[in-house]
């Protein structure tokens, strides 16, 4: 199992998420992703490599490139390593490595991809102000009814995918970034027929850095989502009356 943790300007949470982990799966690897962080977040990342042989590090020059080409580029090294299960993990402690054992145990009852959920029954949400919980569920309710997603937190960033799963829908022509990266992947997924579950966590807003999110991240997610949802529309609306047909004939 690879653990990809994407940075940009994390020294501060690098170390302590990295203890976590370790300490909440031993068994685990870690590949930290870097972007040139300007802050020398890549040197602490080195050290802890150098003293911790399931800690690995790819740097990736030219500054920050985003969420989707760094997680892309962790699954192709994790995949060309021959780990079987790939895991997205933030770096700022919001998504608790003690609860990746149930992500885990979903993969091992047979989900293709286990999402960490906020808005699943025993999932929620601490320490975010009331507008930034607003808007991250008002994008999850769009997303469904968009793209007709039977996941009620698409955008979750800290999942697991089979290896098998990542082969199957395919990285070359991904060019999503931000959270809209978590979308696109998700509903790769359920259209290729895998099976997608999701395991309630609290997700805790980060106590050190800077939130990567910006008004460029959710202007991308919205045309990228309406764009998707347009195009998707007629072969939803053809499944939809074959299910209706299927019904009446019993």
């Amino acid at each position: 199992m690879l653990v990809i943790v994407p940075t940009y300007n994390e020294r501060e949470n690098l170390p302590v998420i990295t203890r976590r982990l370790r300490e909440a799966v031993p068994e685990a690897h870690l590949l930290i992703a870097d972007d040139d962080s300007p802050d020398g977040t890549g040197k602490i990342a080195d050290e802890l490599a150098a003293g911790d042989d399931h800690v690995h590090v790819l740097h990736r020059p030219g500054g920050k490139q985003g969420l989707g080409a760094a997680y892309i580029a962790g699954f192709r090294w994790g995949l060309a390593e021959g780990y079987g299960v790939l895991v997205e993990m933030d770096a700022d402690g919001s998504h608790p490595p003690e609860t990746l054992p149930r992500l885990l145990d979903a993969l091992a009852r047979g989900a293709d991809l286990a999402i960490g959920s906020r808005y699943v029954p025993g999932g929620e949400v601490v320490n975010w102000p009331a507008s930034r919980e607003f808007l991250s569920r008002g994008a999850n309710v769009f997303t469904r009814f968009m793209l007709g997603l039977p996941v009620r937190d698409a955008t979750a960033g800290f999942r697991a995918y089979r290896a098998a799963t990542l082969e199957k829908v395919g990285l070359d022509n991904v060019q999503s970034q931000g959270y809209c990266f978590q979308v696109d992947l998700t509903l790769r997924t359920v259209r290729s027929g895998l099976r997608v579950r999701e395991v309630p966590i609290t997700f805790v807003e980060r106590a050190a850095g800077v939130s990567k999110m910006s008004r460029g991240v959710m202007v991308e997610a919205f045309w990228r989502i309406t764009a998707w949802g347009v195009t998707g529309l007629p072969a939803r609306l053809r499944r939809r009356r074959l299910h209706r047909r299927m019904n009446r004939r019993r």
